[in-house]
């Protein structure tokens, strides 16, 4: 794997490490498929990883966070980080960390920053995806719209893949786990595997319906 192991140790970010070596592995046999996305990259520890994969197989990453933070890193919230937020904007920018991630890792010419709301960025999408990482906002509203926005662009064969996953509500939100059992009811995606909170789906040669 060919990140710098104190880049990964050094950059701000909620991803375990055994959940990042899946990213990647995941990666790179999705990235053999077509490009990969990913939705929520915040300093950018998931994309060093996803990034690496899709180095090595020649194919590219879209990378989709508005840089503002999301609910609980707000001001205030149990996620806040002083060091992000901008007194200029009188709010969370986590856009300079992830250039600089990007920039250490050499990945500039892999990761494509897509700085907009997954909705937003979704409207008009058109190009078939090897992997969607989904690692935005933990709302349910959020988690619902990223799913119901991107699950359907990923190609057969493809992956869906859903970070912090929690069976038990005790131990963490509800809406990754939600959008988790939607897309395993919804007959298009097979379980490959649970690595901690990191959820990995495969799409099945079925034809996506919008209901």
């Amino acid at each position: 794997m060919n990140i710098n192991q104190d880049l990964l140790a050094s950059v701000k970010g909620f991803l375990d490490e055994e959940e990042g070596r899946c990213l990647y592995e995941i990666g790179l046999e999705a990235g053999r498929l077509g490009p990969c996305l990913e939705i929520g990259s915040y300093c950018g520890k998931s994309t060093l990883y996803l990034a690496a994969a899709c180095y090595k197989t020649n194919s590219i990453l879209f990378s989709i966070d508005h840089h503002q933070g999301s609910e609980e890193q707000q001001p205030g919230e149990e996620y806040f980080d002083p060091d992000l937020y901008d007194p200029q904007t009188d709010g969370v920018d986590t856009f300079k960390e992830f250039k600089a991630t990007i920039k250490r890792g050499g990945f500039e010419d892999t990761v494509v920053p897509i700085v907009s709301r997954s909705e937003v960025a979704a409207r008009l999408w058109a190009t078939p995806l090897s992997l969607v990482f989904i690692d935005g906002g933990h709302s349910m509203q959020a988690a619902c719209t990223d799913y119901d926005a991107w699950a359907g662009h990923i190609l057969p064969g493809g992956f869906l893949l859903i970070h912090d996953i929690f069976n038990d509500p005790s131990q963490g939100g509800q809406a990754p786990h939600h959008i988790y059992t939607l897309a395993l009811d919804s007959g298009l995606f097979q379980k490959v595997k649970m690595v901690k909170t990191l959820g990995v789906l495969q799409r099945l040669e079925k034809e996506w319906r919008i209901t």
